[in-house]
């Protein structure tokens, strides 16, 4: 096992919605996913490709109610593209991140966060998603958002779950 961070190509496709541009979300996506993995443990020679898309509530509506049978927006999907569990070589497509701008918009404005904050907060979410982690019970919970804080931290970024 190797504790180098793996090499991630990221696409990113703003699709719909009011976002940043698309060079400023990069940035934020580039610093998000280097900060998720950053102590996460990788099979040597570990890299992947992930994509994120920035959509809006009609989109992601329909991809909950598809894939999830919620018909109602959320906040941000992930879509693995292959099953992984934490420790494994990544797969070659790690998966798909996808973000509803109406949905963070208005949680960001509640919240009383920058809405630059709330997405890297939301795109590491995703991103430990795909590598295996959930936060069905308290203790998954509980362990992941702990993985959210610490790479929140290192970003300057203030817990979002104080």
């Amino acid at each position: 096992m190797s504790s180098a961070p793996p090499q991630i190509d990221i696409d990113v496709l703003v699709e719909a919605g009011s976002w940043p541009a698309k060079a400023k979300l990069r940035s934020l996506v580039e610093a998000a996913v280097a900060s998720a993995v950053e102590d996460v443990e990788f099979a040597a020679g570990s890299g992947s490709e992930l994509s994120v898309v920035f959509s809006d509530d009609p989109h992601i509506r329909q991809l909950n109610a598809e894939w999830r049978a919620k018909d109602a927006p959320t906040n941000v999907l992930s879509f693995p593209a292959f099953p992984y569990s934490p420790g494994d070589p990544l797969p070659p497509m790690l998966g798909d991140i996808v973000l509803a701008f109406e949905t963070v918009e208005r949680e960001a404005a509640l919240e009383g966060k920058p809405l630059v904050h709330h997405i890297t907060h939301l795109v590491i979410h995703g991103v430990l998603h795909l590598l295996g982690h959930d936060h069905e019970n308290d203790e998954d919970a509980e362990t992941m958002e702990g993985m959210e804080r610490a790479a929140l931290a290192r970003l300057a970024i203030p817990d979002p779950y104080a």
